[in-house]
């Protein structure tokens, strides 16, 4: 079975891998002439690809944004500058004899369905190198292209930046911050780049100010006793904690949780509903930029004028130079009919973020077009490995009806989560959605079954960050050492940080106290929330 792959990103990668596992012949096209997708920094910017910045970190750590059965080498940082994740990519290609089926240089000019696709689910794939197209067959296709390549920018939305005479570009554009050298600038929206732009551009800038109509969680990499945020938010206590209590505890308890580091409403951060979860932002400066004046946060704009801009409920204007909107990007398959893929407000109609509703075969899948509350790596690897089975037919797709009318539900309960603007709708909860595929192919871990053979294992798994390895214990795809991969894990994470060790000093592992420890508080927590409800039907 031959499989076009579309891109040699991340998902492209594990998408071309998992193929090779399942014994189907893949065929990945990369327009660029090397892989890395979004992680391959180029100081000029490339027409199709996305563009980074230098000074880009990876927001989550590095043992739970490690392919399945691939660590990462423990004397990394445990977050990862852009060069050293590539380097990660890089090294996995290699170990898993990827290249080879890597055709660089090559542009997907088109995916369309042959005549006969009703019987035989085949594609034909139209690509260019040189300026020289070529036609091929494919039983599949694997679209792997990301979401980070056309810039949204709506200028219509911002009245009077016609008549602004200042310098104004999106975030794709930005390298370095020399550009703001004394000036005045402004930075439209607030998600991670946003940030990171304005904290760089804080440090040579005469002024800087970020303007947001929602607000946003602010957190540190560095979470509770020092560990990385990730590990101690994303596990499976932690989510059957999230998924069980009521909507409203569950609030509180997010609400109180973000804001043990500081106080948002008093750096003009809190969200405007913070009944909705909102994508967290993941800076570690700028609480401390807030509070020495480097920074200014303000609601959202009201109007531009020629050298100044009015935000919404502020009278006076605020002189700016530059301005930087930070509004995301489009999703967009320029290579696929509009019929085979409909995008409409950044949401694309795909059963469990992944496979088109309506095609007779489902031999087209997406992959990465999700934002999950974690990383995305090791998301994209399990709707690979999901994909490659349907493709043999191993798994199953529900009927037409059944897929449509749960993609159709599952927009409105993430409206209702995360509310309607930009991409929330892509956004869903990583623990829950990984174990769902992973439920699909028979590798999701049972921590009852192994509470029984391997009680430390399951201890471990159940209290423990839910790191990949996880997800090799069992089913197609096992690997022998995701066991010791996993009782590894706080070593390998700990490695590059515990550099100078005192004498007599403990174990640098969170230990089951610490996680008794947390139950206990987040018990305490749960009362205070819930004593006032018991009050308020008690006293008359």
């Amino acid at each position: 079975m031959r499989v076009a792959v579309v891109g040699a990103g991340v998902s492209g990668l594990t998408a071309t891998k998992c193929c090779l596992e399942e014994g189907l012949e893949p065929t990945c096209f990369e327009q660029s002439r090397d892989i890395g997708g979004l992680w391959r920094y180029t100081e000029h910017i490339e027409a199709g690809r996305p563009s980074l910045y230098p000074s880009v970190i990876s927001n989550t750590s590095k043992e739970m944004s490690a392919f399945s059965d691939f660590p990462y080498p423990e004397d990394l940082p445990v977050f990862l500058p852009h060069a050293q994740l590539l380097d990660y990519l890089r090294s996995y290609a290699e170990r898993f004899g990827l290249r080879e089926h890597i055709k660089f240089g090559t542009t997907v000019v088109s995916i369309q369905k042959r005549p006969d696709f009703a019987t035989t689910g085949q594609w034909d794939v139209v690509t260019e190198v040189d300026g020289k197209q070529t036609s091929h067959v494919f039983d599949a296709v694997m679209v792997c292209s990301g979401n980070f390549s056309e810039p949204f920018l709506p200028l219509h939305c911002f009245p009077g930046i016609e008549r602004f005479r200042g310098q104004y570009f999106h975030s794709r554009q930005y390298k370095h911050p020399d550009v703001f050298q004394g000036k005045r600038v402004l930075v439209v929206g607030m998600g991670n780049s946003g940030v990171d732009i304005a904290v760089e551009a804080s440090r040579v800038a005469a002024k800087v100010t970020i303007c947001t109509s929602r607000g946003a969680w602010v957190l540190s990499r560095v979470f509770d006793h020092g560990y990385p945020w990730d590990m101690v938010f994303n596990t499976r206590l932690m989510s059957l904690i999230r998924n069980s209590l009521p909507g409203p505890l569950s609030q509180g308890l997010i609400n109180y949780r973000v804001n043990q580091w500081f106080n948002h409403e008093n750096y003009g951060l809190q969200p405007e509903k913070s009944c909705l979860v909102r994508e967290p932002v993941l800076n570690d400066d700028l609480p401390s930029y807030i509070l020495t004046g480097r920074i200014t946060i303000k609601p959202g704009v009201k109007e531009f004028k020629d050298s100044s801009v009015v935000f919404r409920n502020c009278p006076e204007e605020e002189p700016i130079d530059i301005i930087v909107f930070c509004t995301g990007y489009n999703v967009s398959f320029p290579f696929l009919e509009e019929a085979v893929i409909k995008v409409e407000n950044k949401h694309a109609s795909l059963y469990k973020y992944v496979f088109p509703t309506h095609l007779q075969r489902p031999t087209l899948a997406v992959l990465g077009l999700i934002k999950p509350l974690g990383a995305i790596m090791p998301v994209t690897e399990m709707q690979a490995r999901w994909v490659t089975r349907v493709f043999k037919g191993l798994c199953r797709l529900p009927p037409q009806s059944v897929m449509e009318k749960e993609v159709n539900e599952k927009k409105k309960n993430q409206v209702r989560r995360f509310g309607l603007s930009f991409d929330e709708v892509l956004k869903t909860d990583c623990l829950v959605y990984m174990d769902k595929l992973a439920s699909f192919i028979g590798a999701k871990p049972s921590v009852l079954g192994l509470l029984c053979r391997d009680p430390w294992l399951a201890l471990t798994i159940f209290f423990g960050p839910c790191t990949p390895y996880q997800y090799r214990l069992g089913g197609p795809g096992r690997w022998e050492g995701a066991r010791q991969a996993i009782l590894t894990q706080w070593d390998r994470t700990l490695k590059p940080t515990r550099t100078r060790v005192p004498a007599g000093s403990s174990s640098p592992c969170p230990s089951l106290l610490t996680v008794v420890g947390f139950l206990l508080l987040l018990a305490a927590v749960v009362f205070s929330l819930i004593a006032p409800l018991l009050l308020s039907c008690l006293l008359p």
